[in-house]
């Protein structure tokens, strides 16, 4: 299982957000669509990022939301997995 036991809360957030764009980000991984050292790179800058809380808070009520929003600085690289 991939995990990131130094950052569980950005990995968590990081996750959910990939979700929302149909992306599993450990499948990814295993099928190599994503390297491992490029994931650490999104969890970090989950991690350095300055809208944790609203991030949980658009998480939590994001209900059938089909796009990732404008402020999570992964967007762009979570949605080139979709495609």
């Amino acid at each position: 299982m991939i995990g990131y036991p130094e950052a569980p809360k950005a990995w968590w957030l990081t996750r959910g957000m990939a979700r929302i764009s149909g992306v599993s980000l450990p499948q990814a991984v295993v099928e190599g669509w994503l390297q491992r050292d490029e994931l650490a790179v999104l969890i970090a800058r989950c991690a350095a990022c300055p809208h944790g809380a609203k991030c949980e808070s658009w998480l939590a009520q994001s209900g059938a939301a089909q796009r990732m929003p404008d402020f999570c600085p992964n967007r762009h690289e979570i949605e080139a997995l979709v495609n």
